[in-house]
């Protein structure tokens, strides 16, 4: 069941904002998938590189469930949290809110799990550095 007129969550501030555009839909007005995933990851990438203390890559992408369409002009916010590390991976959950402006109402679009690996100066996985 999808819920719909859900509320933002409050306990924690959005990795990323952004506002669907007509370059990142199709004719009908729909987002293209690709434009969203590429923006959850933008959004894992903040807490990973965080944790990492530098540069991070990308290494998979666990699950990604699209639970809503987007629309041009919805107003997205990415809420991202680290699950689990490892010794050079990090792995962050991504939840993504639509607001859609038109008709007042706020729905979850997508949810996500990405692994980002920890890399040093020549893109060679590094270890994690340890929580002070």
């Amino acid at each position: 069941m999808t819920e719909t007129n859900v509320q933002l969550p409050e306990t924690k501030s959005p990795a990323l904002r952004v506002m669907a555009q007509p370059a990142d839909a199709n004719v009908h007005g729909d987002v293209f998938g690709g434009w969203i995933m590429a923006q959850v990851d933008i959004a894992g990438s903040i807490p990973a590189v965080q944790r990492a203390g530098g540069r991070v890559a990308t290494i998979a992408v666990n699950s990604f469930i699209f639970k809503q369409p987007v629309f041009v002009g919805d107003l997205l916010s990415f809420y991202a949290d680290v699950v689990k590390t490892g010794n050079t991976s990090v792995t962050v959950s991504v939840e993504v809110y639509a607001q859609r402006m038109r008709v007042a109402e706020c729905v979850k679009v997508t949810e996500a799990t990405l692994t980002y690996v920890a890399t040093d100066s020549d893109r060679r996985p590094r270890a994690l550095p340890q929580l002070q």
